[in-house]
Order: structure tokens, then C-alpha cells, then sequence
């Protein structure tokens, strides 16, 4: 019991790591003007993929960290950092359940496994395209302040690139999966 626990927080800071590296070093910010910065990334596929490997609760904390770790690091997201908590932790937990509820694990058939990838992401990552907007709107308008026609700019644009990277992120989050999910039960079922 002991020894799984360890494996699964070790596992769960792994993958924080390497959210934080995708969104750190692999990302494409788009500066908007008066407004902030909105950035194209895959962090979120990383989100999914350790929702899928860990479960629900150890995939979502460590995109939760991973991400917002990120955010504090850099100058330019560090406000985000509490609500990229929420919303990576909700992508993880909605990913994860999604997928555990459809049988992820109980398949071996790859059309249904890219099927349930597919669903699953895309439950997780609709979550963030819809509440993003939404949640920023009124993070930066009621909590940091801005003006409403700054916070609705920000708003509108992540919206948009919400919908980019959750693109993206489902079919990345899915082929890595694919490639991953046999190795890493061997080691992580070992």
C-alpha cells in the first residue's frame, strides 16, 4: 500500500514536470493588446494523459501543479496562477472520470480505445473551453481589477484559443496514450 502510494505521487510529480516543461518551453504566446497574454500549447494534453495513466485525482494535481507552477515562474501568467490551478485540476479530474466510467482501462480494442480518448478528452478539455473565458472574465474584472473592456478582450480571445489547443490536445493526448498505455502499466502495475 505503501509502496503504491509512493509510486503513484512520484508518478504524479512526474507528470507535473513535464506539464510544466511542455507550457514553459513549448508554448506560443500571443500577446493581446490592453488585455494580457493568451498562449497556443499542448500542456493540457499532458493534463489528459496523466488523468488516463493516474486516474482522475493524481491526473488532475498534477496538471493543477504542473501548470500553475508555470504560471507563478513566468512574469507574464503569473496572475493566472489561481484559477489555471482550478481549471487544470477540473481538466484532469473530468478526463480521467470520463474515461474510467467509459472502461479506459478494461479494453484492449483500439478503436475503443481511441473512442472513450477521444470522449474523455474532449469532456475534459470542453469544460476549459467553456469555463476558461468565463472564469478569466471574472478573475480579472472582480479580483485583479481590470477594466470590463479589458477583461472581455482577454476573455474573447481565450476562447478562441481554448478551442485551438483543446483541438490539438485531443489528438495529442489520444496518439500518446496509444503509444504509452501498455509500457507504462507494466512498470506502473509492476
Amino acid at each position: 500500500m505503501a509502496n503504491k502510494r509512493v509510486r503513484d505521487l512520484s508518478y504524479t510529480i512526474m507528470f507535473a514536470a513535464v506539464a510544466f516543461v511542455v507550457f514553459t518551453y513549448a508554448k506560443i504566446n500571443i500577446p493581446v493588446p490592453g488585455a494580457g497574454t493568451v498562449a497556443i500549447h499542448v500542456g493540457n494534453a499532458v493534463v489528459v494523459l496523466a488523468a488516463w495513466l493516474l486516474g482522475p485525482v493524481y491526473g488532475g494535481i498534477a496538471g493543477a501543479v504542473g501548470l500553475s507552477l508555470a504560471d507563478v515562474l513566468d512574469p507574464l501568467y503569473i496572475a493566472s496562477a489561481p484559477k489555471t490551478f482550478f481549471l487544470k485540476f477540473m481538466i484532469g479530474f473530468i478526463a480521467g472520470k470520463t474515461a474510467e466510467k467509459m472502461g479506459l482501462h478494461e479494453t484492449d480494442d483500439p478503436k475503443k480505445i481511441t473512442k472513450i480518448c477521444a470522449l474523455s478528452s474532449i469532456a475534459g478539455l470542453g469544460f476549459n473551453v467553456i469555463f476558461e473565458p468565463i472564469i478569466s472574465y471574472l478573475y480579472k474584472r472582480f479580483l485583479l481589477g481590470t477594466s470590463a473592456e479589458a477583461a472581455s478582450i482577454l476573455s474573447a480571445w481565450l476562447g478562441g484559443v481554448s478551442a485551438f489547443n483543446a483541438v490539438i490536445c485531443v489528438i495529442v493526448a489520444a496518439l500518446l496514450y496509444k503509444a504509452l498505455y501498455k509500457p507504462f502499466a507494466q512498470v506502473h502495475h509492476a
